[in-house]
């Protein structure tokens, strides 16, 4: 019985709950909310309300519930929430006083007597009763008040004051929150009302801006809040799902007064100030005609990126990779890197030759590095601007994967010694998808960077586009909200809150490792560039920007007024500086070359000469010795550490590899890992990115083996090759292209002694990450005199899979090689092979065996310079039981093949052969079928090329030489309009002085890569095989 009694109470209690919060529910913010959000992750404090009570009371002290059932306290309740007069008055008193929060023991009230004595009971029970509401009406009114601190914290930024020009709201709309006090009668909004000003309330523990107060009026309140959101920052956190992180914001925003500068401070940012104004107009006065993106409008970019830096270098911080657009950019190199002014000032040059290779890039897509003393923290810091294309937010995962590189080569495993700053405009900020792909990368273990300081420069236009068109959302930086990353927008014509907020954005990164945005809000005095008229598309925007007075002018009157300099010193403070410009001028004008390489945003010390060249032009061999070879193939076949159970499937793979290794033989994943674990053993890191890559889409490479029987226990052989090996890194990445890729740029930029490499999933889906391969690895070294070893694993190949898993496009590849088709190079050079890789853009080539895929991967960093490297990888040809290599092509003295001649019996009688198929990949597997099928092994000549880009010219001069009498075709399984046809064709003509046509053998056009009809595929296979070996099929078109 008493169980039933105490099972009674429960729920009589969770009832009395429920009834009690019930109206709270329909506030603003929620009793239930309130609690949840409060408690968790901190100690518990004294509260006046309580959501959850403990009674204590024995039910023995309730002797008015003993040996009554629960379904009869049930059901007394049920009545009197019908009609509280249906009950006895006890009754009536016990449920009215536990709703109101009293104990059981408390709220029960005797039956009265029937005496004189009961007049006194009945009167202080009715007095328990009728004091009820003023008690409800004071929790109410606090749980009003923190809603009100609450809403301010989440909403205050919507009506700060952000727009230094005072005619666009930065969030795009104009109206007021509801639950903002901007009048007394919103009171009523809280169930407040003008009266209750005055009153004292208790501050939650989740506000700071009591200061040391525990309690303030209601007017002090608002008008702190007021002071702390909704001023010149506007700050947004509220989203973010770590309550110690939100503190941590509230603390630096509410506390009363904490937004204070020493003189000395403030004398500092007026200089910083004056610097960066006075550069643009030292720039406008001496070339205004010429395009330089300048920064007027939001010249406190400058000390805002100066203020980060300190703060960063104060907290540890020795280097600092930034990537940011052309707005601005002149100005951060010589007032922030500290470059040369007279080195800028030659780029204006148009006389002036440049002495370095390439064609050079536009002056406000340079890079930089420089190394130097921090001022204010004296403390070596360097910096490096990294160099980038006209494409907005494209270096955004470049700076992302050099910063990772850096951290991983100097040991920071924390981000405490190497840091990035990536400057945004508004409308790329929003645009641009690479951003949200960028801030993906931002917390995932293999591409951290522990944290990425975010600063927008945010003109409140893109180009002509109003805002308004150019986004859904309230502002450009609400794609950071994913990430949890802190957002503090500030008006930048308020200098003052822009270095606040810039010190507390540096120290949320140090303190949190995590991405933070500082937004900062402004115009932009000129148009896009300074040769372009604004007023055609914002006239009244642009009416208001004639009329704003400079910041400089601004915050130079305020200290002058403030007594903190005086006008001859700020005057003499601009002439300083505008003597430096003259100086650097006058200097400049000395200059006779452009040295790009003096732009470097990525030097490799000791890797080249001093004037930049390779050390030599050879190549060593690339064969290694056979213990090696074996070592390494029995790691990449057993499991190196104990009682680590793998997959059953998993053990048959390993059995081969170690039958193959027994065997002497590689296939293609054993080639691969030879290759990679003898690169370790030389010291030379390798990291393998990309989509699935530990497994390998085509589950061939197996790199990262899992425990079967633990979960997340994983073990990389690859790591457990020599006691003293470099390490391996093989990391699946996020479900980006464009994003991923780029990050492995940036990572190849940082060493050259590392072998770094991005696999597509399947070829063709490259073609999304299509801006890194045509502005960055194409061009990157003509562009910016920026090697790159990069490379790039392309699964390729018609194997009737449909048009979407067929092809990577090498057309697009081989049309970007800046090789000459109809000039032959001059095949006598020494070193020829060797020279054609130093002057071409990047390399390309198809690999038809495990051994050649091994050697090039190896040549890769033996070569004496960085190239990027194009694989067009197979998926058939992983397990083709004739796509092996034997030891012996893999031994000291061997290199890798840029072409395949014939070793057959044609080779034996080559007057014989009638015609020379030429071909490069998998698809010689299929002529080779063919041929022996038809029994043409003594007239049919097969030829791989595998080294497409750079042409070898030498070799095919001889292969075509030794058949004197044979016919020359190019076979191909792609389409005529794609593939390698039209790239091969001009330059095997240039070859043989066109002596003798070059017919094709291969599909017809057409505009999709392939079919996605198997039979059609066969078909089509068929008919190219035919013509291939129909030595009439070209008789009626010569």
């Amino acid at each position: 019985m008493t169980l039933e009694i105490e099972g009674s109470c429960e729920r009589l209690r969770t009832k009395m709950f429920h009834l009690r919060t019930c109206a709270a529910k329909l506030r603003p913010l929620t009793a239930s909310q309130t609690v949840k959000t409060f408690s968790q992750n901190r100690p518990a404090a004294a509260r006046t309300f309580q959501q959850i009570r403990c009674y204590t009371a024995p039910v023995a002290a309730e002797p008015f519930l003993s040996g009554t059932s629960s379904n009869y306290v049930e059901e007394m309740y049920y009545a009197w929430l019908e009609n509280p007069k249906s009950v006895h008055k006890s009754w009536d008193i016990f449920f009215r006083n536990t709703n109101a929060g009293a104990p059981p023991g408390s709220a029960y009230q005797s039956p009265l007597p029937l005496s004189r004595g009961s007049l006194s009971t009945i009167a202080r029970a009715q007095s328990l009763v009728e004091a009820q509401p003023n008690v409800d009406k004071l929790v109410e009114d606090h749980l009003a008040v923190q809603s009100l601190i609450r809403a301010y914290q989440i909403r205050g930024h919507h009506v700060a004051q952000l727009d230094p020009l005072g005619i666009l709201d930065a969030d795009l709309d104009s109206s007021v929150p509801a639950d903002i006090i901007s009048s007394t009668d919103k009171l009523g909004f809280y169930g407040l009302h003008e009266s209750d000003l005055d009153k004292v309330f208790h501050l939650p523990t989740t506000t700071f801006i009591g200061g040391k107060e525990s309690a303030l009026p209601l007017r002090e309140i608002i008008r702190r809040l007021e002071m702390a959101y909704c001023q010149h920052i506007g700050v947004e956190f509220m989203f973010i799902n770590d309550l110690e992180q939100c503190q941590w914001i509230r603390e630096k925003f509410e506390t009363p007064g904490i937004m204070q500068f020493t003189n000395e401070e403030k004398r500092t940012l007026l200089a910083r100030l004056v610097r960066s104004t006075r550069f643009e107009e030292f720039l406008q006065r001496k070339w205004s005609s010429e395009k330089r993106f300048g920064l007027e409008g939001c010249e406190v970019l400058i000390p805002a990126l100066k203020t980060i830096i300190d703060k960063s270098s104060e907290n540890g911080v020795d280097y600092v990779i930034m990537g940011m657009p052309h707005r601005g950019r002149l100005n951060v190199l010589a007032n922030v890197i500290r470059k040369e002014l007279e080195q800028i000032f030659c780029q204006f040059d148009s006389k002036l030759e440049a002495a370095d290779e390439g064609s050079g890039d536009v002056k406000y897509h340079l890079g930089m590095y420089h190394r130097r003393i921090n001022r204010v923290t004296d403390r070596n810091i360097t910096l490096s601007l990294v160099a980038n294309p006209s494409h907005l937010e494209a270096a955004d995962p470049v700076v992302m994967g050099k910063t990772k590189a850096e951290q991983f080569y100097c040991g920071d495993t924390e981000g405490k010694k190497v840091m990035s700053i990536l400057l945004h405009g508004d409308a790329a900020f929003a645009g641009q998808g690479i951003v949200y792909e960028t801030f993906h990368l931002s917390d995932l273990p293999s591409y951290t960077t522990h944290g990425t300081v975010h600063v927008v420069v945010n003109n409140q236009i893109g180009f002509t586009t109003d805002p308004r068109m150019a986004r859904s959302s309230p502002y450009p930086t609400d794609v950071a909200r994913v990430v949890n990353a802190p957002i503090f927008h500030v008006n930048s014509d308020d200098p003052e809150a822009v270095m606040y907020v810039c010190n507390v954005a540096a120290e949320w990164r140090s303190t949190f490792h995590k991405d933070v945005v500082v937004d900062l809000v402004c115009y932009r005095r000129n148009g896009h560039n300074e040769m372009d008229e604004p007023m055609f598309t914002q006239p009244l925007m642009y009416k208001q920007i004639r009329k704003q007075k400079p910041v400089l002018q601004k915050y130079a009157e305020l200290l002058v007024s403030q007594g903190v300099v005086n006008q001859p010193e700020y005057e003499e403070e601009i002439s300083k500086y505008d003597k430096i410009c003259e100086e650097a001028f006058a200097r400049s004008k000395d200059e006779k070359i452009l040295h790009i390489k003096h732009w470097l945003d990525s030097p490799w010390p000791g890797f080249f000469t001093l004037d930049g060249q390779p050390r030599s032009m050879s190549c060593p061999s690339t064969g290694l010795t056979e213990d090696i070879l074996t070592h390494i193939g029995s790691v990449a076949s057993s499991v190196p550490v104990e009682n680590f159970t793998i997959h059953g499937g998993l053990s048959r793979i390993l059995k081969t590899r170690g039958e193959l290794v027994k065997n002497r033989t590689v296939d293609w994943a054993l080639a691969e890992y030879m290759a990679f674990g003898s690169l370790l053993k030389e010291g030379i890191h390798i990291r393998l990115s990309g989509q699935d890559v530990e497994r390998g889409t085509f589950s061939h490479r197996h790199h990262v083996l899992h425990d079967q029987n633990v979960d997340k226990r994983t073990c990389i052989p690859m790591n457990h090759l020599w006691p003293s090996q470099a390490p391996y890194t093989v990391c699946n990445s996020s479900l980006s292209e464009y994003g991923v890729l780029g990050f492995e740029l940036g990572f190849a930029m940082a060493s050259p002694n590392a072998l770094v490499l991005w696999e597509a999933q399947f070829g063709d889906f490259h073609n999304t990450a299509q801006c890194i391969i045509d502005q960055f690895i194409c061009p990157g070294q003509a562009k910016w005199v920026r090697q790159n070893g990069i490379v790039l694993l392309l699964p390729h190949g018609m194997e009737g899979m449909g048009p979407e898993h067929s092809s990577a496009r090498p057309e697009r590849f081989l049309q970007m090689c800046n090789d000459d088709p109809d000039v032959l190079p001059n095949l006598e050079e020494a070193n020829f092979d060797i020279n054609q890789l130093y002057d071409c853009n990047w390399v390309v080539v198809n690999c038809s065996t495990p051994g050649n895929f091994f050697h090039v991967l190896r040549r890769q960093i033996l070569l004496p310079f960085r190239k990027p490297l194009i694989i067009f990888t197979p998926k058939s040809l992983l397990r083709h039981p004739e796509a092996r290599t034997n030891f012996d092509e893999m031994l000291p003295g061997t290199h890798f093949q840029r072409v395949i001649p014939e070793n057959g019996p044609a080779s034996q009688n080559p007057e014989k052969v009638k015609r020379l198929l030429l071909c490069t990949g998998k698809v010689y597997y299929d002529l080779t079928r063919e041929r022996a099928a038809r029994n043409m092994v003594e007239e049919v000549a097969i030829t791989r090329i595998e080294q497409l880009s750079p042409f070898p010219f030498d070799l095919l001069l001889k292969e075509v030489q030794k058949y004197p009498n044979a016919e020359l075709a190019w076979c191909q399984e792609e389409h005529k309009n794609q593939g390698y046809y039209d790239y091969v064709k001009p330059r095997l003509r240039t070859t043989i002085n066109r002596s003798r046509p070059v017919w094709y053998a291969g599909r017809d056009p057409a505009a999709a890569p392939a079919t996605g009809n198997k039979k059609t595929h066969l078909t089509e296979l068929q008919r190219l095989l035919d013509t291939a070996f129909n030595l009439d099929a070209f008789k009626n078109l010569a």
